[in-house]
């Protein structure tokens, strides 16, 4: 039986996500507390508010560990500013990014997009401007038509054999992938509880063959799936700690799921990735330049920095949405499709802040992990991140 505090987050988090469709990214808790929420009214915003700043206030004398309640105590600060949106409270989204994810953000310096574009440029020398240079280097990365599962698949078993022997999997895991359209997020794992995951790949987004993965790594093997097959068994099997059967969106728990996902690359493979690719797709039938495509790839993964500086002009400095496609276009290197998909997922009511969770969360944990004693690997100190309640102020350095 949950503690009273767990219990009664894990009710609001469901009548939250009962008013909000999606904000319950993943749900394996007691059936019960589910069924008590579907029979009941949907519950007013303004009371769900109340209750989670009652429940915050109630954590220093629940008994809970100091761990557990710094958890609980981001969650619950996270969900009473998604009840008081809800109630019609006008939040700042600045403020409501610091209430959802214990950070504070500011725009990147386009100066250090710059210097970054005179890096690729380097990497790919021409005559044409950058972005077409890029743009027609990618075109020649594309999983072709029909392949994106099976490629998928394909580097998701390897993975899957270096991740158990790195960190360890329950013996009956799984995870399942599929194509699917028209969604405004690239990828998404919804994990199921019993160690079982299921991913959908947005075909919309035309993956490319040298970045799966990256979206393994940080969807399965060991990102988000196996984060939570760990923290299951750990957490909340060995330790009891119910609060960890959800997991909601706008949460500081989110945005350490992030940073942990973002990371997960350099903590399985390391640096040589590319030629690792080139030759796993080879056995599909598949070419691509796999060294090449790591440098360059190394260099615009820090270009999605400026979904952050997007979502800032948007929602803080009402910007057009125009405006801000051509700044991604700019900034990021991307065609319009690309830059119109991002600005689709940033204008999305309930995802409209969580980019900060790619990229703050990715800094702070980076950040943490190059923090390590100089006795301890990457895969070491990043076990720590799939096995423990951290919060972003845990990651500190």
């Amino acid at each position: 039986m949950s503690e009273p505090v767990v219990r009664e987050y894990l009710l609001l988090g469901l009548r939250i996500g009962r008013l909000v469709p999606g904000f319950v990214d993943c749900w394996f808790g007691d059936p019960r507390l589910a069924r008590q929420v579907d029979d009941e009214p949907p519950a007013d915003p303004a009371a769900l508010a109340a209750h989670a700043r009652a429940l915050r206030a109630d954590l220093p004398a629940s008994g809970l560990s100091a761990r557990r309640s710094r958890f609980l105590d981001g969650q619950l600060g996270a969900l009473a500013c998604t009840a008081d949106r809800l109630a019609g409270v006008e939040v700042p989204f600045l403020a409501e990014v610091r209430e959802y994810f214990g950070v504070e953000i500011e725009p990147t310096d386009v100066e250090v997009y710059a210097a970054i574009h005179d890096e690729i440029a380097e990497l790919l020398p021409g005559s044409a401007p950058l972005l077409d240079r890029v743009t027609r280097f990618q075109e020649h990365d594309r999983v072709p038509a029909g392949q994106l599962v099976p490629a998928a698949r394909a580097v998701s078993d390897r993975l899957r054999l270096r991740t158990r022997e790195l960190f360890g999997l329950p013996e009956d895991e799984s995870v399942a992938y599929e194509a699917v359209a028209d969604r405004p997020w690239n990828a998404f794992n919804r994990y199921h509880g019993h160690y079982r995951s299921a991913i959908a790949l947005n075909s919309d987004v035309r993956h490319r063959m040298a970045a799966l993965p990256l979206l393994v790594t940080h969807e399965a093997y060991p990102g988000h799936h196996t984060e939570h097959c760990r923290k299951e068994r750990v957490l909340v099997r060995e330790q009891g700690h119910d609060e960890q059967t959800i997991a909601l969106v706008n949460t500081p728990q989110c945005l350490m799921a992030e940073g942990i996902a973002e990371a997960a690359l350099p903590a399985v493979l390391g640096a040589g990735w590319g030629r690792w690719t080139q030759d796993l797709l080879a056995e599909l039938g598949l070419a691509l330049d796999g060294e090449l495509s790591e440098l360059l790839l190394r260099r615009t993964t820090l270009l999605m920095a400026a979904r952050q500086d997007a979502a800032i002009l948007l929602h803080d400095r009402g910007a057009d949405p125009d405006e801000v496609v051509a700044y991604l276009r700019r900034w990021m290197l991307v065609d319009e499709q690309r830059a119109a998909h991002a600005v689709r997922f940033l204008t999305d009511p309930l995802w409209r802040a969580y980019s900060t969770t790619y990229i703050e969360g990715s800094r702070r944990v980076r950040a943490w992990l190059d923090a390590r004693p100089e006795d301890q690997s990457v895969a070491d100190r990043y076990r720590t991140l799939l096995d423990e309640p951290l919060t972003p102020a845990d990651l500190a350095v």
